[in-house]
């Protein structure tokens, strides 16, 4: 992922969380994500060095447990979040805490996913 579109992501996080709905932020998170593993894979194909951020991405998009994407890109996605000086996590009106973040990895794992197919 180049620097400008990582700038661009940050911008565009920072502008839209604060008053985002979690359930349309998860959606802008994963389709980030899945673009990310197709800059990977036109660059990398299957090679990508062992402990970079675009061999994780491309394990994740192999995965059908979220669980799994977490532990491969949850670092990558607390880390944006991070960067762009936004919260992941909030509480809902009944004092319960959730997290975008993990609504984002949902989102990405489930992104081919069309029951009514």
């Amino acid at each position: 992922m180049g620097g400008e579109t990582y700038s661009v992501w940050l911008e565009m996080l920072g502008s839209l969380v604060p008053d985002g709905r979690t359930h349309r932020l998860s959606v802008v998170v994963a389709g980030m994500l899945r673009h990310a593993v197709d800059v990977a894979m036109a660059r990398f194909g299957e090679d990508a060095p062992g402990r970079s951020a675009a061999a994780s991405l491309i394990r994740a998009a192999e995965e059908s447990d979220p669980e799994q994407v977490g532990d491969q890109v949850g670092d990558l996605v607390d880390r944006l979040f991070r960067d762009a000086k936004v919260a992941g996590k909030r509480v809902n009106a009944r004092g319960d805490e959730y997290s975008v973040l993990d609504n984002a990895i949902q989102e990405f794992t489930s992104w081919y996913a069309m029951p009514w197919e």
